[in-house]
């Protein structure tokens, strides 16, 4: 049924269609319509059997979800940035255990400093933490990739992030095919665990595992994101005879097939170099875009049969390793491994910085003519970055950056120390 609804309130009711027995909720901005209106579906009915529970810190959201679902419940959570952080620990027990959780990430951006806008550093801060994590394009892959995303994490024993947008897709109000419950039970069925605690057969998780064992342990969580690449796509197809859409599976080419260029990205600013790609296209460059949804596991093969024309490859993405570069970079460039095409990176829309199509030309225009500098900083203001670097060369005591910077663009009072 199509409606006009927030993103954050399309994907709790979508989640709410999943039947979850355990959901775990503490606030942070923006993630928390989501748990808001769930709670609100709770306390009405609309969820079934379910627990939901306020718990005091993100540490606490994670780990009593990964007790409902050690104990056989399906569990759920969300969160965002510092957030994510807070989890950390049991980020990793959750994938460890291999217990099948699914959590939301609102995308925003980590301090300091403080930033509560977009970018996709928080769940790239733990993009090896054993998650399987996917992208959503618009808030209608949002919706789709959660329930997507409960059958993967129960088939496989294997925990799930989806990471959105926030703001950008979260509190954004547009239209979106939202499931109705015959369809979702159709694709989802009952939660059988595969392995419970159950005082009628008792085991251990998370024993203690010495050198002599723990790389096999290592390498059997390894293998089910092996798996997981052969299990996406046949989910993706599933899903998409059931509900009529297809949400890409492992990844999504956008006229990439005869591009001669070809820019890789995930996450919502696929949108606007969708729109670029058909502009430059009718002006007669040879453009075309990929679509990575599944960034852990990573679709190696996938990728690199996407990218087997291109002549040149351009990776946008909105995070950033201090003192390298890019980080979805990485990947790309190792499913490219043994081949000569050369590789670019953006770095775009840290900290919400808007990514413009006017910007996103232009810097496309320079790859295609093999000029553009590798990492490329859209939209970098040069001067001010000029004008910091010298305060802190001509004086020890220079200030803090975050406040010099803020004074040097007029958005607070002073000048700069």
């Amino acid at each position: 049924m199509l409606k006009q609804i927030e993103g954050s309130f399309a994907v709790a009711e979508a989640i709410a269609l999943c039947r979850p027995e355990v959901i775990c909720a503490y606030p942070i901005t923006p993630q928390t319509h989501i748990v808001e209106r769930l709670s609100e579906l709770v306390r009405t009915g609309d969820v079934g059997n379910c627990q939901y529970i306020n718990v005091e810190s993100e540490f606490a959201a994670l780990s009593v979800a990964i007790g409902a679902s050690a104990a056989g419940a399906r569990a759920y959570t969300a969160t965002s940035s510092q957030g994510l952080l807070f989890m950390a620990e049991a980020v990793y027990n959750a994938s460890g255990l291999g217990l099948p959780i699914v959590m939301t990430i609102g995308n925003r951006a980590i301090g300091a400093p403080i930033n509560i806008w977009n970018d996709h550093s928080d769940s790239m801060a733990l993009r090896d933490a054993g998650w399987i994590q996917l992208y959503a394009e618009t808030n209608q892959d949002a919706v789709d990739l959660h329930i997507q995303a409960f059958r993967l994490a129960e088939q496989l024993s294997v925990p799930v992030m989806v990471c959105e947008d926030g703001f950008i897709l979260t509190h954004a109000c547009e239209q979106v095919d939202m499931p109705d419950s015959e369809q979702v039970d159709s694709y989802l069925p009952p939660f059988e665990p595969v392995q419970v605690l159950d005082p009628a057969e008792p085991i251990t998780m998370g024993a203690m595992v010495g050198p002599e064992a723990f790389t096999e342990v290592r390498y059997l969580a390894h293998h089910k994101h092996l798996r997981a690449i052969e299990v996406i796509p046949e989910l993706s197809t599933e899903f998409e005879h059931i509900f009529g859409r297809n949400t890409g599976g492992l990844i999504e080419p956008y006229r990439s097939e005869d591009a001669e260029t070809v820019i890789v990205a995930l996450g919502s600013v696929v949108g606007t170099i969708k729109d670029v790609v058909d502009e430059m296209r009718d002006e007669g460059v040879s453009l075309g875009a990929v679509k990575v949804v599944s960034f852990r596991p990573f679709p190696l093969l996938a990728l690199r049969e996407a990218l087997q024309n291109a002549k040149r490859v351009i990776v946008v993405e909105k995070c950033l390793a201090d003192g390298l570069g890019g980080i979805v970079v990485g990947s790309v460039r190792m499913s490219l491994r043994g081949t000569s095409t050369p590789v670019y990176t953006i770095i775009a829309g840290l900290g919400g910085r808007a990514i413009t199509k006017k910007s996103l030309r232009r810097a496309f225009n320079e790859a295609v003519a093999d000029r553009l500098e590798d990492p490329h900083f859209l939209d970098l203001d040069w001067k001010v970055i000029d004008h910091e670097l010298a305060r802190s060369q001509e004086k020890r005591r220079s200030g803090p950056i975050a406040e010099n910077i803020l004074r040097e663009l007029g958005l607070v009072g002073g000048k700069p120390v």
